[in-house]
């Protein structure tokens, strides 16, 4: 028997005082940041070349942070709903509602974090091999504020675990695609660069790894993810999530080439 999505009785507000309420969307992100930073803690403790390397890791989480936040919230706006933003602009700062794009927040982390690259005099791709071993349940836990939100749902399935996601309005039986990429883009991804990692690597291939194998990763959650319902396909049958992917894997392949160089 399918599940409501109202029977799970899962208020996106975690705490409301008043006007003011913190929402469980906020809350995932805040819990993979702090998943992050304790991993990164590990990581430096257990691996005497990363503490030569990575002299403070809260100010470069904190780079990243800022431009993953804002680039994700960018893209999404830019990428997938300009036309709306014009209309409403205000609803830009409405980031408790949900709308962010990982493709618009690794640009953002990549800006940021050649900024802070830059600015200390460290090495760039050093900086991006030692986060994209670390940063995977932050991802993962971006996916479960999607599925706490009731967004982002998937295909129809005659699955026994499917879900009747209220916003469809359609009670349709619905592959729960926010915890499919959850498991891929969090766990999944964490081991695969977690083993990769464990012996020495050329500066740069940690990094064109962590590309190529979230773009494939990404590609195939999104073959149970229906496309955002403003959007849909956008060329031969493909959604944004998957074009946008594909583009990440040719990167991080290109990266690849120059780093083995």
């Amino acid at each position: 028997m399918a599940i409501k999505y109202s029977d799970l009785n899962i208020n996106p507000i975690a705490i409301q005082i008043g006007d003011f309420s913190i929402h469980w969307y906020g809350i995932t992100y805040l819990a993979g940041i702090l998943m992050v930073y304790i991993l990164g803690q590990i990581k430096l403790k257990n691996n005497l070349n990363d503490r030569k390397k990575i002299n403070n890791l809260e100010d470069l989480l904190l780079y990243g942070m800022l431009g993953a936040i804002i680039g994700g919230r960018l893209g999404y706006v830019i990428i997938y709903r300009p036309i709306y933003f014009l209309n409403y602009p205000i609803e830009i700062f409405h980031l408790w509602e949900g709308g962010m794009s990982f493709h618009g927040g690794l640009i953002g982390a990549i800006i940021s974090l050649f900024v802070y690259a830059k600015y200390n005099n460290y090495s760039f791709l050093v900086i991006t091999d030692f986060i994209s071993t670390i940063v995977p349940p932050a991802i993962g836990m971006g996916r479960i504020g999607n599925f706490i939100n009731g967004e982002l749902w998937g295909y129809p399935t005659d699955l026994f675990f499917g879900i009747i996601f209220d916003e469809t309005c359609d009670d349709l039986v619905r592959h729960p695609s926010q915890i499919y990429e959850s498991i891929l883009e969090g766990p999944v991804l964490f081991i695969v660069m977690y083993i990769f990692s464990k012996k020495t690597r050329r500066t740069g291939m940690i990094s064109s790894v962590f590309l190529i194998t979230y773009g494939l990763l990404r590609y195939i959650a999104e073959l149970w993810r229906e496309p955002d319902y403003f959007l849909g396909t956008v060329f031969i049958n493909l959604s944004m999530g998957q074009i946008l992917s594909v583009l990440t894997i040719f990167f991080g392949v290109v990266l690849m080439r120059l780093s083995a160089k």
